[in-house]
């Protein structure tokens, strides 16, 4: 199964580098796939950062969908294979990934980096890692997912930025 993952995150990479060609910043896969701990029905979560991108979200999905049809056999021949994976894209503009996301909390511990122009994405994560390190933050699984203590000695009415 995970080989099976494993082809279609390469699939994938080739899909994003031909459709967003010199516009592709950075690429990445997170949660189960990028730990690589994949299930048959994972979805396989990717952040994609290009720039320029169309404003909205529902027009960036709209041009994402050329990924998915140049990944369309590659993703019927793991189904045939028993998976049941889905293209989960979170697509963003680099100024957007610098603003910052609670999306690149996770990030740091399990986002497997496939394609990043000038070590964009890296950088970004590097920052937020650092950020949690200062802050004494911990990722804890409670029940069935992972939550951010973010500063455990926090006192009420404090304020803090990441």
């Amino acid at each position: 199964m995970l080989a099976e993952f494993e082809v279609l995150v390469g699939d994938l990479v080739n899909a994003c580098r031909i459709h967003y060609a010199g516009r592709l910043v950075s690429l990445a896969v997170f949660g189960s796939v990028g730990r690589v701990t994949p299930r048959p029905d994972s979805d396989i979560d990717l952040l994609l950062v290009a720039e320029p991108l169309p404003d909205g979200r529902v027009p960036r999905v709209d041009e994402f969908q050329a990924v998915e049809r140049q990944m369309a056999s590659s993703l019927d021949v793991a189904r045939r294979a028993g998976l049941q994976p889905a293209l989960s894209p979170v697509i963003k503009t680099p100024a957007e990934v610098t603003q910052g996301s609670p999306l690149l909390l996770d990030m740091t511990e399990d986002a497997r980096i496939l394609h990043d122009t000038d070590g964009f994405l890296e950088s970004a994560l590097a920052r937020v890692r650092a950020r949690l390190r200062e802050l004494g933050a911990r990722r804890i699984w409670m029940g069935n997912a992972w939550i951010w203590d973010l500063k455990p000695d926090y006192r009420p009415g404090e304020i803090f930025e990441l």
